[in-house]
């Protein structure tokens, strides 16, 4: 073969290489962006659960120094998310919204008459009707001289799990179904680019070489492939949260170190994975022809 058909062969070769990797990262990225929304998806789930308040009402003749003893109290309970004291002042705030302080007073003849409360928020394995009332039992059982009434939200407690159920089962059907459709993008491109090595991975096996053999230096191709095709698929994802962060004031996508490693892991897992078992289905189907099944 002359020189310049060698090159040409290369490159080629090169090409083809190139090709398959930004097509596999591609696919690794759409992904990633399935994975990154499950792993965004549950945050935003804590966060919304974590926001649900409760609010405690205690009876008349504690004052607010025995309130705020029974506050620090609380702020120990691993139930607890969060526990904060609401004086009148800031209750009648809240009850009438900014600039309505004087005319609420008004109706009350310049008197308030909200009384001191402790609002709490429970942490996300709590944020369920069940848990909620559990708290309440607890509360009303520990403190039952002190307490009067505890009240939170029931249909906001039940709106937000109901709502999150329903949006996971959703968006877990849509992810199966893209994540199917990217595994078999992915197992095409890699038979595509081994059909154009069918006769050299042929003539291996015609001069005695091992199946074993043969399948090594494919397969760790295979290895490279994944991971520099995750890593390629990751620079696109972390591209396009960055973007979208800078670009639109009400989305902020932002994880934690743990999740951060987790996306990474898990792109270069499947990448590997997917990457490796396509190449070894391909290379089992090409050993298994015969010689003029390859024209």
């Amino acid at each position: 073969m002359s020189k310049k058909g060698e090159d040409f062969s290369k490159k080629g070769l090169r090409t083809s290489y190139a090709s398959t990797i930004i097509g596999i990262s591609l696919v690794l990225f759409m992904i990633g962006l399935v994975i990154g929304g499950v792993i965004g998806l549950k945050s935003f789930e804590k966060q919304a659960k974590e926001s649900l308040q409760g609010d405690i009402f205690f009876k008349p003749q504690l004052n607010d120094a025995d309130i705020k003893a029974i506050e620090l109290e609380l702020k120990l309970w691993p139930e607890l998310k969060e526990v904060f004291f609401v004086s009148p002042e800031r209750a009648i705030q809240e009850f009438g919204g900014d600039g309505q302080e004087a005319e609420m007073l008004e109706l009350f003849d310049g008197e308030n008459p909200l009384p001191p409360t402790v609002g709490f928020r429970p942490k996300e394995n709590y944020a369920s009707k069940f848990g909620m009332e559990s708290i309440k039992s607890k509360l009303l059982k520990k403190y039952k001289d002190e307490i009067d009434e505890v009240n939170f939200d029931e249909s906001a407690v039940e709106n937000v799990n109901l709502g999150f159920r329903q949006f996971v089962i959703l968006f877990l059907s849509v992810a199966l179904l893209l994540i199917v459709i990217a595994v078999a993008m992915i197992n095409n491109t890699i038979r595509l680019s081994l059909y154009s090595k069918r006769f050299t991975i042929k003539t291996m096996q015609l001069v005695g070489a091992t199946r074993g053999f043969i399948r090594r230096p494919f397969i760790w191709q295979a290895v490279v492939q994944g991971m520099l095709s995750a890593l390629l698929g990751l620079s696109l994802l972390m591209t396009v949260f960055y973007g979208l962060n800078n670009l639109l004031d009400t989305i902020e996508i932002s994880y934690t170190l743990p999740n951060f490693l987790l996306l990474v892991g898990s792109l270069l897992g499947i990448g590997i994975f997917i990457t490796v078992v396509s190449t070894l289905f391909a290379l089992n189907k090409y050993l298994r022809m015969q010689l003029d099944d390859l024209y």
